[in-house]
């Protein structure tokens, strides 16, 4: 085979050449004496996420040098990656700030201003132009979980009545100011959205192609005041760079784009890990403890009551229990731990499909029929088992059989625990289905139906189903054989 020819060797991991480290050279930068011209070209090279990084790291002095060399317009996008950037937002002179704000996208400068104490913002809004403060106004009127909250007023557009060379002309001009310029957008005279041209189709078009030829009219879109749960599968499916947003009346006035649904997807995670954590909002590491308290007690509260009632329930089955089935109780905590994994598996599994708007409700009876037989089939597989192995063990590994003197005790009791077991695990499948789909049905997040809750659910579902099938089987049938 010739030199040329040959298959390349597959690369691991350790053949790997190290990667550079950005932060390090940048704080080496820092260090050394560079005059502004020379450290803007230096930082020129160099992602805003990453000089980001080693601000907090500069002292205040660095700092002001870096903006310096910086100039406004990156100083701003460099902001924007910043947590804790009110710290650094006091350091500068109202004005200043107000710049950096301004040529910020709304959305990134409202959540700027938000960390603001109410003086400086209010300050720090006078100084800013009137159409600024309007895009944040704007943004700002609309709910936490509607989509208007999360667009940004970064776009281009223009009428569709415009020619191919008007429109690259509209392009060029407002390209300084709106950066996000991948897909652009067609409006009708009265500002309603018309469609969508995605920017290479306008650079190799002609210019006498007329405008309206490479306008998608069938172009995806959200409301602005629609849920951000209720179009996020919607956001998803489209790999745009970005989507419309229009209000009521069909007019553009914001885009969300894939950035944006990036940070929207992972917000509704951080929520939905909460809820199933059993949280009443998402925590964050740095927190206040009486915060975090104050977050995690309601739905321990009512676990706590839910917890108290098994209880009662196990007391009052105690009075009933034979003394000869007091051997039951060992494996009370096998039935209730199995019992909550499985209604936790189907309520993370059920939780997913609800997120896909087409789920009609024909589908939605052939997946509970499907989460019933996959809790059957898992009931029967673990229910053989502990037939089995509980049999051996209280057979030969237990006085109880001596004492009592009844043959096959041991495997009495197992099979017990066995139709236990099946009968526990698809209930707790069917209560992991149907709880979240019935708080969908009602309006409620299905993710609150959080695991420990589920899991709590189906302890007294599982100690009735346990206990009331033992009873049924040794005492009022008498099934098996026990001592009295």
């Amino acid at each position: 085979m010739r030199e040329e020819e040959k298959i390349p060797f597959e690369e691991d991991a350790a053949s790997l050449p190290e990667k550079r480290d950005y932060e390090e050279e940048l704080l080496l930068i820092a260090s050394e004496n560079h005059s502004l011209k020379e450290l803007k070209e230096i930082l020129f090279d160099y992602h805003e996420n990453d000089i980001a990084s080693v601000i907090p790291k500069l002292n205040r002095e660095t700092r002001s040098r870096f903006y310096k060399a910086l100039g406004i317009d990156r100083v701003s996008d460099v902001f924007a990656y910043l947590d804790d950037v009110e710290e650094y937002i006091e350091e500068l002179d109202s004005e200043k700030a107000a710049d950096i704000i301004e040529s910020m996208d709304a959305d990134d400068a409202i959540d700027v201003l938000e960390e603001l104490e109410e003086d400086k913002k209010e300050e720090i809004i006078s100084l800013m132009e009137e159409e600024s403060v309007a895009d944040i106004q704007l943004i700002d009127s609309y709910e936490e979980d509607e989509i208007g909250s999360k667009m940004t007023t970064n776009y281009i557009a223009f009428p569709k009545t415009f020619s191919v060379k008007q429109a690259m002309r509209t392009v060029i001009k407002e390209a300084e100011e709106n950066d996000n310029i991948s897909t652009l957008y067609a409006v009708n005279d009265d500002g309603t959205f018309y469609g969508a041209i995605q920017l290479k189709e306008l650079i190799r078009a002609r210019d006498t192609t007329p405008l309206e030829d490479i306008i998608t009219t069938s172009y995806p879109y959200v409301y602005a005041k629609e849920t951000v749960s209720n179009c996020l599968e919607q956001l998803k499916e489209y790999s745009e760079d970005s989507i419309p947003v229009l209000n009521a009346n069909n007019i553009l006035i914001g885009v969300i784009t894939s950035l944006d649904i990036v940070e929207v997807v992972d917000e509704e995670l951080g929520e939905d890990y909460a809820k199933l954590a059993g949280l009443a909002e998402e925590e964050d590491v740095n927190e206040p403890i009486f915060k975090s308290v104050r977050k995690r007690i309601p739905w321990l509260l009512i676990l706590l009551a839910l917890g108290l009632l098994v209880s009662s329930v196990i007391s009052k089955f105690q009075e009933s229990i034979p003394i000869g089935l007091l051997v039951l109780y060992s494996f009370q905590s096998l039935i209730l731990g199995m019992s909550g994994n499985t209604g936790t598996q189907s309520l993370g599994v059920t939780i997913r499909v609800l997120s896909d708007e087409d789920f009609s409700r024909k589908a939605k009876l052939k997946f509970i029929f499907k989460e019933l037989r996959v809790g059957l089939l898992n009931g029967l597989i673990m229910g053989i088992i502990s037939f089995v192995f509980i049999g051996l063990y209280v057979t030969f590994l237990t006085d109880y059989p001596t004492a009592y003197g009844i043959p096959y005790y041991g495997f009495s009791i197992s099979a017990c625990i066995g139709f236990s077991l099946v009968a526990t695990t698809v209930i707790a499948s069917l209560v992991g289905t149907v709880v979240p789909m019935t708080f969908k049905k009602i309006g409620v997040d299905p993710a609150v139906a959080s695991g420990p809750l589920i899991t709590t659910i189906n302890d007294l579902i599982s100690v009735l189903t346990y206990y009331g099938l033992s009873l049924l089987l040794f005492v009022q049938i008498g099934l098996f054989s026990y001592p009295m």
